[in-house]
């Protein structure tokens, strides 16, 4: 629980920040601009999580006579698939550019591509303090890199109203990033113990990558549905009203699986331990979401100003798949625990074709309040097959069998 405060309030002190850099780009950009901004965005969001190739999760549940080298192995393979992931995005900005006529995106997500040479110097010491249990060096570095690149894009945004603004700022902070995790766990290869099987990383990684990219394809191919379907003024309401609402939810959601999931490695009785976290985390997040659900019609006018009044609907339904993705991470988590990998990317990819399905199916209305309400609706019914068939142990008797 002391991590997941932890965790929980440098989500709150981001969250806060990113509402008043909301509030500044509210006030400076037009939806069009933000729009293009958030088209990029998106891309690069979808491109990132290739980097997500399970070595971390093999970090953190290696036994201790297989750290080593499995840190060995896990450094050299961040650092060649970093370059492959780079290289795949340029190719993108490229296509995007030239293919598509969008040439702002298109330079925008090449310039992302500079994130990646700084991710491998900090992603074993990132999970190694996962599995330490360093929540709170996570949790502050997580803070300030937040704090940073809101501060730095509402600058920028006064005095250079441009989707740049938005973008250079996160360029800005991957070295802050770095700099702070690498002091949170200090680790450098020792070359002594040698290298795990790279075959056991990358057979362990390509469910965990599928799962994860099918869920970044369900949190960000939103934006391009509504981008191709309503057009880019329309994706600019709706990526406002996205941040202004399920951010919050999202943030916490992913900030409690990352305490959950070493707890739950480690866990003496597994099956009680997921009924807490399942239990506890969906009273936590109902009571959070009732109350920014139903409080949005006043303090979306009043942050925003009375112009964005339109969208607070929009913003309270958005609320409610928060609920989805926290029972999300949690089958994911019991799933990853359990090796059972494979099937968590399978589970990902029916949440990702209902939550999509349905966003789609709304769209085609013209009317971003119906795709937001089937976004909800298919994440929901997505979600309650989860509970009966991932999920059943921790709602059920706690001596059933671990899935396998």
């Amino acid at each position: 629980m002391r991590g997941l405060a932890a965790f929980g309030s440098a989500e709150m002190i981001g969250r806060i920040v990113r509402l008043l850099t909301t509030l500044v780009i509210a006030r400076q950009l037009s939806p069009a601009i933000v729009g293009t901004a958030a088209l990029a965005l998106s891309l690069f969001e979808l491109c990132r999580v290739f980097m997500n190739i399970g070595a971390g999760q093999r970090i953190i549940a290696a036994s201790a006579a297989e750290l080593a080298a499995t840190c060995n192995s896990a450094h050299r393979l961040f650092w060649a698939w970093s370059l492959v992931v780079a290289a795949v995005q340029l190719l993108i900005a490229a296509v995007l550019a030239l293919g598509f006529g969008q040439a702002d995106a298109g330079w925008m997500l090449a310039a992302f591509a500079l994130v990646y040479p700084f991710m491998p110097g900090g992603l074993v010491q990132v999970h190694l303090a996962m599995r330490e249990g360093r929540n709170a060096g996570i949790a502050r570095t997580a803070a300030i890199q937040v704090v940073a690149d809101q501060l730095r894009t509402a600058a920028l945004l006064l005095a250079w109203p441009s989707p740049w603004a938005v973008v250079l700022p996160k360029l800005l902070t991957a070295p802050v990033w770095l700099v702070l995790t690498r002091r949170n766990r200090p680790w450098a290869p020792d070359a002594a113990q040698g290298l795990a099987p790279l075959t056991g990383l990358v057979r362990f990684g390509g469910g965990v990558l599928l799962a994860d990219a099918l869920a970044a394809l369900r949190t960000q191919a939103d934006n391009l549905i509504i981008a191709a379907t309503l057009g880019p003024v329309a994706l600019g309401s709706y990526y406002f009203a996205f941040n202004a609402g399920l951010g919050i939810v999202t943030a916490l959601a992913g900030a409690f699986g990352t305490v959950a999931f070493p707890l739950l490695c480690r866990a003496d009785d597994p099956v009680r331990a997921l009924r807490g976290q399942l239990l506890g985390g969906l009273a936590l997040f109902a009571t959070l979401i009732a109350v920014q659900a139903l409080a949005a019609p006043y303090y979306v006018p009043i942050l925003f100003g009375a112009h964005w009044a339109f969208a607070a609907p929009l913003v309270a339904i958005l609320c409610v798949a928060g609920i989805g993705q926290l029972v999300a991470v949690i089958a994911a988590n019991w799933l990853r625990a359990n090796g059972a990998s494979a099937r968590d990317a399978l589970r990902s990819l029916w949440v990702c074709a209902a939550a999509l399905g349905g966003l789609w199916i709304g769209a085609q209305s013209g009317s971003i309040t119906a795709a937001a309400t089937g976004l909800v609706a298919g994440t929901l019914v997505a979600s309650l097959i989860t509970l009966i068939t991932i999920l059943r142990p921790a709602l059920a008797s706690p001596h059933q069998e671990q899935p396998a």
